[in-house]
């Protein structure tokens, strides 16, 4: 005998006990009256138990169909009950992403409008530090992060590396701005914590340029300042590429340095991935390869 009887056998039972007569049970449930007494034969056939008294062309629940008939309705108005919660009530979609500030303010925010409108119902939330939490103790769902990619519980996807390059505001020294390594070692530097040792090494300065006067510990603080015409800097060129193709800054030479530290997605080690996850990674991926192809035809055109 099968615990699970079909469902239209349950509803065409209950319907038949709760009204009392085959033919309004058939009407309710726009089928035919053979098909309800179909139905009802196979269900008692299924539980092995008869259901109702046979009393011409009608039919009377008995004691055993009665009790059963309670049981029946209490768990066919659960399924409704569960059936109209899931429709007023979806699956929350939700995605918590970790990355430093100067990556999700200069990278990735301005391409996050593509996401949201590809994938209108998944709330983003953003937590942006600088230091570098456990992904399950915290409820992050994915990381971006800077390193070697090797970090302990969890699992790293490459995105792509990042070079160094010296911008400063087109009116910055009253729209003079320096071309050569020279010209650059004597402007007005705002540091941050990058060295300029190898940048001078390509440059073929023999001297490096070492930190003297503004030294700032923000690339959001370094690039605001440079925007504004106080200086200029050798910053990451995921930070800045964008500022550069609005005119807001300008790359002062195609002499470049590469960053030591690649980007990274980063999961926590899981057997579940929740969908809104695997949907941002293909989402992403577009966005890094466009990236890719941007960075190259810049670069190719540099002089």
């Amino acid at each position: 005998m099968s615990d699970f009887p079909p469902i239209a056998s349950l509803r065409s039972f209950e319907a038949v006990a709760r009204l009392g007569s085959v033919t309004l049970a058939a009407k309710e449930l726009h089928v035919t009256h053979s098909a309800i007494s179909q139905q009802i034969k196979t269900l008692e056939e299924m539980v092995g138990v008869k259901l109702f008294i046979r009393q011409g062309r009608g039919v009377q629940i008995n004691e055993e169909g009665r009790l059963y008939a309670l049981q029946v309705r209490e768990a066919l108005n659960h399924i409704a009950d569960a059936t109209r919660l899931v429709q007023v009530k979806p699956r929350k979609q939700e995605l918590t992403l970790a990355m430093v500030p100067s990556f999700g303010c200069h990278w990735l925010l301005p391409r996050l409008a593509r996401f949201r409108a590809k994938y209108p119902l998944i709330t983003l939330r953003i937590q942006a530090s600088l230091t570098v939490t456990s992904l399950q103790q915290e409820g992050i769902d994915i990381a971006i992060r800077m390193g070697q990619g090797n970090w302990e519980g969890s699992e790293s996807h490459y995105l792509f590396s990042d070079e160094l390059i010296v911008v400063a505001a087109p009116g910055f020294n009253g729209g003079v701005l320096p071309a050569t390594p020279a010209e650059i070692a004597k402007s007005h530097i705002i540091f941050s914590m990058e060295s300029w040792k190898t940048w001078c090494m390509n440059a073929g300065l023999e001297k490096e340029i070492v930190p003297d006067g503004l030294c700032v510990n923000d690339s959001n603080i370094i690039i605001e300042a440079v925007r504004l015409g106080k200086g200029i800097a050798l910053e990451r060129r995921s930070l800045v590429q964008d500022a550069i193709t609005r005119g807001e800054l300008v790359q002062l030479t195609s002499i470049t340095a590469p960053y030591p530290w690649p980007y990274w997605l980063v999961t926590a080690q899981s057997t579940e991935v929740k969908p809104e996850v695997t949907l941002f990674k293909a989402w992403l991926e577009e966005e890094v390869a466009a990236w890719r192809r941007a960075v190259s035809a810049v670069e190719s055109n540099q002089p």
